[in-house]
């Protein structure tokens, strides 16, 4: 039985990537910071260590055929920065992986880096790339336009009455579901691709994704198209104005919202029903929530 260690497993797509390589046979390897708190993981096997401790690492591959790795930070916390898990965790992982003498490595990257490349989080995923083509394992890049729980700002914004759009609201996008981007990657790993530009099934404009969400609420647009140059201030003065675990995740959304962020067309799940099941989650959350206030009182 073929053997994967995934890294970023307890994440959003970490989970996915698990359910997908067990899913195909595969003996699946999580590492965890801590074990109490990573169920449920569809994983054979978990491994605690820190990723940005080498040390900690030491052996954690023994056997594996493939290292596949979706560790990076969106937020920062623990006083660690993107160069400390972007970048230097995955240059840890990577090191590893070449001491244990495994195949293949599997990295998580993202769309259009190169007209990102001045912000931080992206700077220091591709600085980890560069290493990673560099290496003498075989490299698979996968470079998604987004995920679907990325797209969770447009509904909550569609919550609030009205959605805010920079420009004319243009700029395209095929996000993608986590367990799709899952089957997308165990594919390129096995044909051994070198890199792929990987989205959704389906192509929108921030203006249609606008759209999609208040139809799932059930609600009349209210779209308010502001100027390209607020994005382009916000942009400049985030890093004065606001802590680094604010102003590097807005850095790289306000960036991408510039773009078409659009790569081949992949996976079945539509943007719709993520919507819809999102808000029946959010339904019943609350009536669970009310229903044992009411117990109490």
């Amino acid at each position: 039985m073929k053997r994967v260690f995934i890294a970023g497993a307890t994440g959003y797509l970490g989970r996915h990537l698990c359910a997908e390589y067990q899913r195909r046979g595969w003996y699946v390897i999580a590492l965890v910071r801590k074990t109490e708190q990573a169920a449920p993981i569809a994983a054979d096997q978990l491994v605690e260590a820190q990723a940005t401790d080498p040390l900690t690492l030491r052996g954690v591959m023994a056997g594996a055929d493939l290292v596949v790795s979706c560790l990076g930070i969106t937020r920062q916390t623990d006083g660690l920065g993107y160069w400390d898990v972007d970048y230097q965790a995955n240059l840890n992982l990577l090191r590893e992986a070449e001491r244990a003498g495994v195949g293949q490595f599997g990295y998580i990257h993202v769309l259009r880096a190169s007209d990102m490349a001045q912000v931080p989080m992206v700077a220091a995923k591709s600085a980890f790339v560069e290493e990673l083509q560099c290496s003498s394992l075989a490299a698979t890049v996968i470079a998604p336009t987004g995920s679907y729980s990325d797209m969770g700002d447009f509904l909550k914004m569609a919550q609030s009455g009205r959605v805010w759009l920079f420009g004319d609201g243009s700029k395209r996008i095929n996000p993608i579901h986590g367990a799709d981007l899952a089957t997308a990657t165990a594919d390129a790993v096995e044909a051994e691709l070198e890199w792929l530009d990987v989205g959704g099934p389906d192509v929108f404009t921030q203006r249609e994704l606008a759209e999609l969400a208040f139809a799932s609420i059930g609600k009349t647009p209210r779209i308010t198209l502001l100027p390209d140059i607020i994005r382009r201030i916000a942009l400049h003065v985030l890093p004065f104005l606001t802590p680094r675990r604010i102003s590097g995740p807005a850095r790289f959304f306000l960036s991408a919202l510039a773009l078409d962020m659009v790569g081949a067309c992949h996976g079945t799940r539509s943007l719709k029903d993520h919507f819809d099941n999102d808000l029946a989650a959010s339904t019943s959350a609350n009536n669970d929530s009310t229903s044992t206030e009411s117990k109490k009182s």
